[in-house]
């Protein structure tokens, strides 16, 4: 079963995040088949905190895949933000 969730990258007290498609069976840090955006938790001034590749992401929902707790919240809250900034441009 594949399922989307966070990786960890980055170093000791400065952790980084990919989210990926991976298959539930591989290791937290391992193999995924594709990285769909990443996660940064302590970010500062104009860096991102988060970014992710909705179109591809509703590509392995559709195909079954399921999110994590965490990836799911985090999706949820980049829609929001995403949806929030598409209504502003358009006022």
């Amino acid at each position: 079963m594949v399922i989307i969730r966070l990786s960890r990258g980055g170093t000791t007290k400065r952790p980084f995040y990919h989210i990926v498609a991976t298959d539930r069976r591989n290791r937290r840090d391992g193999r995924y088949l594709e990285r769909l955006g990443f996660f940064n938790p302590i970010a500062a001034g104009r860096d991102a905190a988060l970014k992710i590749d909705l179109a591809r992401l509703d590509h392995w929902v559709s195909q079954g895949a399921q999110l994590s707790a965490r990836a799911s919240d985090l999706v949820e809250g980049y829609r929001a933000s995403q949806q929030a900034a598409a209504g502003a441009a358009a006022a």
